[in-house]
């Protein structure tokens, strides 16, 4: 094969994320604008809690000056422990369960919630140390959470969650509701 053959199947190759996860979105979390969430649902029912690419940490060049996982004083996300191959001892989620607080260099602080219910697996402790991959990354090393749904809950996860086609109609409206600068 030569060069520019093989340049135009990478080109044309999805990646993992696009070909073994399921995009879902939540949009204007708890009512706030523009404060979009993605979920990547596998096909063995995992879902990974990531930022859209339309939340405003990923927007205007932002720097995050802090993540912090300890949502109470009684709570802390990094102190989940799961076990076994049930995933016992993972702390249980609802939709609006926070994950993390993402503080900004300006000081805008964002909470990231679990969009679904399920049991929390894991947590990212990578972005912890280096909080540049939430930025350069965010679907893939700067996820924020991995979550197992409960089995018979699988389906009626998505229920409240949008497709990839939702969500772009969301976002076309809000370009027509907010005029762009001249």
């Amino acid at each position: 094969m030569d060069c520019e053959e093989q340049k135009d199947t990478e080109a044309k190759a999805p990646s993992v994320v696009d070909r073994y996860y399921t995009r879902w979105y939540r949009a204007d979390m708890k009512g706030k604008p523009c404060e979009d969430h993605c979920i990547l649902q596998h096909s063995n029912r995992i879902c990974v809690v990531t930022l859209a690419e339309t939340h405003p940490i990923l927007q205007n060049d932002r720097t995050i000056k802090s993540i912090n996982y300890q949502i109470s004083n009684g709570c802390s996300r990094l102190n989940n422990k799961v076990s076994g191959k049930s995933k016992r001892g993972g702390q249980f989620l609802t939709d609006f369960a926070p994950l993390c607080r993402i503080t900004c260099t300006d000081e805008t602080e964002y909470t990231i919630y679990s969009c679904i219910r399920g049991r929390l697996l894991e947590v990212n402790e990578c972005i912890l140390e280096t909080p540049s991959l939430l930025l350069e990354k965010p679907s893939t090393e700067g996820y924020i959470a991995v979550i197992l749904p409960k089995f018979e809950e699988t389906k009626s996860i998505t229920e409240n969650l949008l497709s990839r086609e939702e969500f772009e109609k969301v976002l076309s409206k809000r370009a027509v509701a907010q005029p762009q600068p001249s």
